[in-house]
């Protein structure tokens, strides 16, 4: 992943994790493609995204899971 796709800034979506240059959050991401949009339809709706923020956002994702951390779910999601 190349670190500067990503970023968080205070003054920006109240230091959420965004797409560089935008306000477009890794959260509002993993959202889209959790309910069901595709890569081509994300593209399409946010056409300052590129296909390679997508994969960083994911990547971001996947290495802020890596910590040694227990993420209880709720019953009704298991």
């Amino acid at each position: 992943m190349k670190n500067n796709l990503i970023q968080s800034d205070p003054s920006i979506m109240m230091g959420k994790p965004v797409i560089t240059g935008t306000r477009i959050t890794v959260e509002l991401i993993l959202e889209k493609l959790a309910a069901g949009e595709t890569v081509e339809q994300i593209l399409e709706a946010h056409p300052h995204l590129t296909r390679e923020a997508i994969y960083a956002a994911l990547d971001f994702a996947a290495q802020a899971l890596r910590a040694d951390v227990i993420y209880p779910l709720r019953e009704s999601l298991q």
